[in-house]
């Protein structure tokens, strides 16, 4: 098969948006906020084994099915950035089992925080604006954990938008509940397995990694449109571990990977200090 070719570099962040101000402001420290579980383990990442986590936390609950039950943490009326070539409405879900060194959305990791927005507010919004946005992006935190994703996206798609959706991979069984609603996933894949943990902070050596990579075998299978997305965290990943990256997701089929810049904007104080300790 041909060599694949090097990844696309964006000198911005190619997911670009992130919520309004929702009051908790963005310092949170690495390691706050973390749902745990009885036994003390981050929500749903236990023993290093990626067992029931692919259900994603509230799957099986009967009263979190509902789009009006989402924990919405902020709208974003119009962004021309979130979905490539299309104008949308970004809705972020509140809450993710990662805490990645990089994240620029820390204020609304917490799983346990509700929601500021509610979803009446995402339907009067899509009712003003027929005919002038193309669709909805689900972001977050990880949209996947909650229940109520596949209902919205199918409600959405009943007004007659299309549906993006970003995702890390987290929950792959909640991710193909929700893909037969979905028209482009835009999906984070941060490392080489190996260096997976080095980026999310959680579970055992390739926890997040074999979750992340059952996600985009999902996809691909699915054959919905996708772009994959890699920050290039210079903590963690050399220019050699990209090259590996990329040569791996196109052995897997990926033909749209882009490589994205790590920016301090947003991130934890103490990711901040290591960005500048190794910045040229």
């Amino acid at each position: 098969p041909p060599a694949p070719e090097p990844a696309r570099r964006a000198d911005d962040p190619t997911r670009c948006s992130g919520p309004p101000d929702n009051g908790l402001g963005s310092g949170i420290g690495e390691g706050a906020g973390l749902a745990r579980a009885p036994g003390g383990e981050v929500e749903g990442y236990r023993d290093g084994s990626v067992g029931d986590l692919a259900s994603g936390p509230a799957a099986s609950d009967e009263s979190r099915l509902s789009a009006s039950a989402l924990a919405i943490a902020g709208l974003v009326s119009l962004s021309t950035c979130d979905w490539p070539g299309h104008l949308v409405a970004t809705v972020f879900l509140q809450g993710c089992p990662w805490r990645c060194t990089y994240c620029h959305n820390v204020s609304i990791l917490d799983c346990q925080t509700p929601g500021i927005v509610g979803w009446d507010d995402v339907t009067d919004l899509l009712d003003r604006r027929v005919g002038l946005l193309d669709g909805v992006v689900f972001s977050g935190g990880e949209p996947t954990r909650q229940a109520g994703l596949v209902d919205a996206a199918r409600r959405v798609r009943d007004r007659g938008f299309g549906v993006g959706l970003h995702t890390a991979g987290a929950y792959p069984a909640a991710l193909a509940r929700v893909l037969p609603q979905v028209d482009w996933v835009g999906l984070d894949i941060k490392a080489p397995a190996r260096l997976y943990r080095a980026i999310t902070g959680v579970g055992g050596p390739t926890t997040c990694a074999d979750a992340a990579f059952r996600s985009l075998r999902l996809v691909l299978d699915a054959g919905v449109a996708v772009q994959v997305r890699t920050t290039a965290d210079p903590t963690v990943l050399t220019d050699a571990d990209l090259a590996e990256l990329t040569a791996t997701l196109h052995d897997l089929g990926v033909r749209d990977h882009v490589v994205q810049t790590a920016r301090p904007d947003g991130t934890s104080a103490a990711y901040q200090q290591r960005l500048a300790a190794v910045a040229p």
